[in-house]
Parts: structure tokens; C-alpha cells; sequence
């Protein structure tokens, strides 16, 4: 049977609408990307360009770290998310647009993947910053773990559905995902607004840098955080994948958006395993070795 606390947040309509926001928002991304990677893939058909687009995506990432989290504190977090999830649906409207009228280019691909990298790097602390506000205490690790898990959901499912819907023509993903995006900032919008008062401080370079010397005073996150950001920089191999889809298993974008879902099934069953089993006192050694691992296997 259902814990209670699950079935308190199955009845709990602020959260339900902040899990369906997750939902949407991550399967907009997901569709988004595969038809990205295979559009500029179909145009140019140049693998340079693939890792370009990925390394375009992620530069406002670098360049706005230091600004998200101040956003996330000083402004109300629903319309900063609202204003994301509007700025990515805007996007996709542009390439249904050009995908409609055959005037998408490489250029065009190029900023706005650069827009749809700034508008997630402010959007995805903001999300994450919002549920203790929609949420008691007492159910926040429950609404944590199902926040997480419509996200994973979002990332198995959206990416084979973007690359089914691919297979009819461009339109047929970047039409339902300015659809999801625009569901999805309704009802954000719609949250209950934070409960504790605005941080109206003036922004300055040393609260800027707050967030860096707690994490360097802390060596086991410090330690997580730069295992994870070297997976991440050296595993850029899904970049590519539409190289592999294409050229090499010669299938199309429904076989690239399987591709894709690969790794978030890879990490449901994980997440799965370490629920079930505890790595113990040397899970840090143990992350070390599956990262190697992963690499050689790259």
C-alpha cells in the first residue's frame, strides 16, 4: 500500500502542477534536442557542427553561473521560470516556423541554441529552488524523489517520441513542443508564490561568490561536483549520436531518439540498484571506477 506521505502529495494540487511543469518542461528539452541535433545533422551533415551546437548550448551555462542562483533569490521564481519556459517555446515556434517555410540554417541553429542554453541555465536552479515553497516539510523528501523521477520519466519517453514524430517532418516535434512549454508555464504560473520575502540586497561580488567557498569548504561536495563535471565535459559523446544513427546503424531519427533515451534508462536502472543496494563507505572509489569505465567504453 501507498505510504501516507505518498498519497498526500497525490492529492496535494500545487504539487501535482509543479510535477506536471517538470514533466513538460523536461520532455519539451528532450524533443528539442534530438530534433536539433538531427535537423543540423540533415543540413549540413557535418560532425564538427554537432559538437559546435552542443559546445554553443552550453557556454551560457559558464558565462551566467554566477547570476542564476542570485535570479533564483532576488526576483519571484515563478515568472523567471515562466519567462524560460516562454523564451524555449518561442524557440521552437522559430524552427517549426523555419522548418515550415525551409528556412532554417546553420546560423539559425546556432544562436538559438545559444538562447535555449540561457534560457535553462536560469530556469533549472529556479525550478529546483521552488518546491520547499509548494510543499510542507514533511513531505519535501517524498516530493524531492518524484520530482526526480518525472524528470527521468521525461528523459526516457520524450526523446524516442521527438524521434518518432521526426520521422513525419520537423514540424510534427517543434509544433507539440512549443505546445508543452506554453502548458507548462501556465502552470507554473499558477503556483503558490514563495512564502519567505525577496532577497531586495543589492547584488555584489562577494555574495556572487558565496555558493563557491561553501562548496570549497566542503571537500566531500567538492569532490562529487568535479567528478561530476569531468563525466559530463569528456562523456559529450551524445553529441554525436546522430553521426551514429545515420551513418553508421543507418537508421533515422526515431533509431536517434532510442539512442538517446538509452542513457536515462542506464540511469533509472541505477538509481534503481542503489536504492536497493548501498555503496558503502567507498562510494566515491566506486563512482571513480564506473567514470573509467564509461570512458574506456566510449
Amino acid at each position: 500500500m501507498p505510504s501516507e506521505p505518498a498519497l498526500l502529495l497525490r492529492h496535494h494540487r500545487p504539487f501535482i502542477a509543479f510535477w506536471l511543469a517538470r514533466i513538460f518542461t523536461a520532455s519539451g528539452f528532450q524533443m528539442l534536442t534530438v530534433a536539433i541535433g538531427w535537423n543540423l545533422y540533415q543540413l549540413t551533415g557535418n560532425v564538427l557542427d554537432l559538437g559546435l551546437v552542443g559546445l554553443v548550448e552550453f557556454v551560457p551555462r559558464v558565462l551566467f553561473m554566477l547570476h542564476t542562483g542570485h535570479v533564483a533569490d532576488r526576483y519571484e521564481r515563478r515568472k523567471v521560470a515562466a519567462i524560460c519556459q516562454t523564451v524555449q517555446a518561442l524557440i521552437a515556434l522559430s524552427l517549426a516556423i523555419g522548418g515550415l517555410t525551409g528556412s532554417v540554417t546553420r546560423e539559425m541553429i546556432f544562436i538559438l541554441a545559444f538562447l535555449l542554453g540561457a534560457a535553462r541555465s536560469f530556469e533549472m536552479p529556479t525550478t529546483q529552488a521552488m518546491l520547499p515553497s509548494i510543499v510542507p516539510s514533511t513531505l519535501f523528501p517524498r516530493a524531492v524523489a518524484s520530482s526526480q523521477s518525472a524528470q527521468q520519466l521525461a528523459t526516457i519517453v520524450a526523446p524516442a517520441l521527438g524521434g518518432l514524430l521526426y520521422a513525419f517532418g520537423s514540424v510534427w516535434v517543434y509544433g507539440p513542443t512549443v505546445v508543452l512549454y506554453l502548458i507548462a508555464c501556465v502552470l507554473t504560473l499558477n503556483l503558490p508564490a514563495r512564502q519567505t520575502p525577496l532577497n531586495k540586497g543589492k547584488a555584489t561580488l562577494d555574495s556572487l561568490l558565496a555558493g563557491i567557498r561553501f562548496i570549497r569548504s566542503r571537500q566531500d561536495i567538492l569532490g562529487a561536483i568535479s567528478l561530476d563535471l569531468f563525466a559530463v565535459l569528456l562523456g559529450g559523446a551524445t553529441a554525436l549520436l546522430p553521426v551514429f544513427a545515420k551513418d553508421i546503424l543507418l537508421t533515422g531519427a526515431w533509431g536517434l531518439g532510442l539512442l538517446r533515451s538509452a542513457p536515462a534508462v542506464g540511469a533509472l536502472l541505477m538509481s534503481l540498484w542503489l536504492a536497493r543496494f548501498s555503496v558503502g563507505r567507498r562510494g566515491g572509489l566506486s563512482y571513480t571506477h564506473l567514470t573509467r569505465a564509461a570512458g574506456v567504453l566510449v
